[in-house]
Formats: C-alpha cells, structure tokens, sequence
C-alpha cells in the first residue's frame, strides 16, 4: 500500500534552500567554537602569570637544550646537568647586568635636568616661535592627558589599578616558577615527551613524537631568528651611537639584542634608551641622529626584517608573521606580542606537519582495526 508523501509541516526542514540550512548549521558549530575560543582567552587572561611563566620556561629550555644534551652525553648526571646549565645561565646574565647597569646609572645621573631642559625649550618653542598657535594652557593639558594615559596603561585587564606590591609579587613569582620549570624541563623533558606519548594509541604515536619535534625545532627557530635580528639591529644602534661621539656605544647595542627578543616594545624601549643615553653624552644633535637611525631601524624592523628572518627560520610567510604579532598585541598587549610569533609558527607547523596524518592512520588504522576483527586485542 503506498505511503502518504510527507507534507512541509511533518519536515519543515524540507522547505529551506540546502546552502541555506549547511550555513545555519555551520553558523551554530561557529559559534560553539567562539564560545570556547572566549573562554580560554579569558581564563588565560586571568593567569597570565602561570602562562606567562610556561611560555618563558619552554622558551629558556629550548635555549639551553643544547648544552644540557652536551653534559649528558658526557654521563653527568641529569639534575647536576640541569642545574648546572641553569645555574651558569643565570649567572652570565647576572654578569652582563653587573656590568651594564653601573656605568649606564653613572651617565644617567643628569639625565633628569637634561629632560627637562629639553622638554622646557620645546615648549618655549611650541608657544612662542611655533607657526602654531599653541598657548601654555594647551601644553599644560597635553601632559596632564599624557599622565592620565600613563595611568590607564598601568591598569590591570580587569580594570582595577595595580599596586606596585601586587605587580612586583607576580613578576617575582613568575620568575621563580619559570625557572623552577626550566629546570625540570632540562632534567625530565625527554622522560615527560616518553611518558606522553604512551597515553595515545599504537596507531597515533609516531604521528605525535612528529608532531613534538617539530614544535620543538619551531622554537628552536624562533630564538635563532631573534638573535639575529637582535645582533643586526645591537650592530647598527651601537655603531650610531659611536659616530655621533655618544658613549656607552658597547652597552646600548647588547642591550638592543636582549630587546630583539620582545617584539616591538623591545625595540622601542632600546631605541628610547639609545636616544636618552646619545642625549647626555654626545647632546641634542647626535640624540637627533640616533632617533632617526633607531625610527629607520624599527620600521625595517617591522616591515621587513623581522618578518623576513623569522619567516625563513619559522617557515612562515612574512605575512602571517605581521598579522600574528599584531594580533597578539591587540588581544594582550605586550604580553600577547611577545607570545604572538612563537605561538602561530607552532600551530601552523603543527599542522603542516600533520597533513600527512590522514593518510599515516589510514593504513595503520585499518591494520589496528584488522587485528581487532581477527581475535586480536587492538
């Protein structure tokens, strides 16, 4: 007996354009993803601290991997090895401050009269020779605006201002735990990666050591990448500084290449203490020279350097290394411009290096689901 055809009212969905129900149900999957994508933004801003550590101890253990892999094929032992590359990290880094931050704190001593020397005849010459009309009244309410910003810009994301106690606790404890972790990354990183990867089926562990040496030798590639830009642009600034008869030419280029690995805000504040640094010893005019040297540099920097030697060390397009940094910076200020690159060249090397997957747990998943079908345990 033949069956009624189905009216519109049983299947309202029989009534809606294909393309136009495939978008609807796209639409809703988008929007789960959202969801989730919101929340671990935020719970992320909230720890800013713990990621902020993790994301500095996986790279200061990259860093360091290859003289702990030295000591141990030695046959030294694994926590004397970890604690010993550590240790001599730490104190290099302590030995290049001690002999920074003395000399540079002698020229600075009169660096505060010199400002505001400075600042005094720009504003004479904004109100009285300027072809601007510009009263004292208007200077007065720029700097109070300036000085409203600087207070905005210490603001915590959730709006509450931040207390030079609270701040320097989390930065110290950042530290702590970022070093904590580097030390048992050097010690028992490899362990960890073994132990990991027995937590996946047969069929997907070879898949997933790939996948962990190539984020592996992606950060590799991003600290390589920093270091050079950071030797150029250290080469170039300190050389400058030479020229225009400025001083301290050797700490001003060793600190633009610790700065190389903070995009952007790192080499704006070399080149603000460059500037400063020409500013006491050389004067205004060999200042003058550095700002438009270390302008020069920071747009090559942006537009073209940086994404150029990133992009071959990362195998990333100079493009997408513009639109990561950038959008990190929007997302999470500095922070998320530091993280920016490192973070994209890892996800899409990731899945560069998974495209080979579907075709890898093809064959040997079908030979797991084989065995399973003869008796055999999968």
């Amino acid at each position: 007996m033949a069956q009624p055809h189905d009216t519109p009212q049983d299947n309202p969905g029989d009534g809606i354009y294909p393309a136009v129900a495939r978008a609807g149900a796209y639409s809703w999957w988008l929007i789960g993803v959202g969801i989730v994508v919101l929340a671990v933004l935020w719970l992320m801003a909230r720890l800013w601290v713990l990621v902020l550590a993790a994301a500095v101890a996986a790279l200061l253990s990259r860093a360091l991997d290859p003289p702990a892999r030295y000591l141990r094929a030695k046959g030294l032992p694994r926590a004397l090895v970890a604690a010993s590359v550590l240790l001599g990290f730490i104190l290099v880094l302590a030995g290049i401050v001690a002999l920074l931050v003395p000399s540079i704190a002698n020229e600075f001593q009169d660096l505060g009269p010199t400002i505001e020397d400075a600042i005094d005849d720009v504003e004479n010459w904004l109100v009285e020779d300027s072809p601007f009309d510009v009263s004292r009244k208007d200077v007065q309410d720029f700097r109070d605006q300036a000085d409203d910003r600087i207070g905005e810009l210490l603001q915590s994301q959730s709006g509450t201002l931040i207390s030079g106690t609270i701040l320097v606790f989390e930065v110290f404890a950042g530290i702590v735990l970022a070093l904590v972790t580097t030390f048992f990354i050097l010690k028992d990183g490899d362990r960890f990666g073994e132990w990991f990867v027995t937590k996946f089926p047969h069929h997907r562990r070879n898949l997933t050591m790939r996948l962990g040496a190539r984020a592996w030798r992606t950060l590799g590639g991003y600290l390589r990448g920093s270091a050079t830009l950071g030797l150029i642009e250290g080469i170039i600034i300190g050389t400058t500084v030479w020229l225009v008869g400025g001083s301290l030419a050797v700490p001003v280029g060793v600190i633009t290449f610790f700065a190389a690995f903070v995009p952007f805000a790192g080499a704006l504040i070399a080149g603000v203490i460059a500037i400063l640094v020409t500013l006491v010893t050389a004067g205004f005019g060999g200042a003058v020279v550095v700002a438009i040297v270390a302008l020069l540099v920071q747009q090559l920097d942006n537009d073209l350097l940086a994404p150029w030697v990133f992009g071959k060390n990362l195998e990333l397009h100079p493009l997408i290394v513009l639109v990561a940094i950038t959008a990190g910076g929007t997302l999470f200020g500095a922070f998320g411009a530091f993280l920016g690159v490192p973070v994209s060249a890892v996800l899409i090397n990731l899945l560069a290096e998974a495209r080979a997957a579907p075709d890898e747990l093809a064959v040997e998943g079908t030979a797991s689901d084989a065995g399973t079908e003869d008796g055999e345990p999968g």
